[in-house]
């Protein structure tokens, strides 16, 4: 039936779980229902889609690793030069590492081997390449899980609630 976003009292994505278990916060008045995908549970009880916890819950930092995976799921394994999609991505610095630029979530991007090849030992600027979006770390490992949730879907239920992520 599919999976629910949990969204703070704040509205800041907490998580995401199962229908079940969505409902169960729903049934014990511990959240509200923003969002449904048009499916009923029963007569007048529509299934979740985004939940609101109504009290915040308070969530410890988790730094994210910077890894080749997490830089290509970030980048949604598209060339931010050309917007190529494939298996076949290569990591670019931006800033090359032969003029100081060094292994950082703002200097790693996914590229396709042509624009890496391309690009060679120069910045976007030099090489007239212009990137996508501006890279960044990402605030929350829950930030992975949405953009796979929402993938090639731009009309999913939980697109606007991501957008800090």
């Amino acid at each position: 039936m599919g999976k629910v976003l949990v969204l703070n009292a704040s509205y800041e994505p907490l998580n995401i779980t199962s229908w079940r278990r969505a409902v169960v916060l729903l049934l014990k008045g511990k959240a509200e229902q923003l969002e449904h995908n048009g499916k009923y549970l029963f007569p007048g009880f529509p299934l979740p889609t985004v939940i609101r916890l109504l009290y915040y819950v308070r969530i410890p930092y988790k730094e994210i690793t910077l890894t080749r995976r997490n830089i290509l799921e970030r980048d949604r394994h598209t060339c931010q030069y050309c917007r190529y999609q494939g298996e076949v991505l290569t990591l670019d610095h931006i800033i090359p590492r032969s003029r100081g630029g060094g292994d950082t979530w703002e200097n790693l991007v996914a590229a396709c081997v042509r624009c890496n090849v391309k690009k060679g030992n120069r910045t976007p600027k030099e090489a007239s390449m212009k990137l996508l979006t501006r890279p960044r770390r990402p605030h929350s490992s829950l930030h992975f899980e949405i953009v796979k949730q929402t993938k090639g879907n731009t009309e999913h239920k939980w697109r606007k609630y991501a957008i800090g992520l």
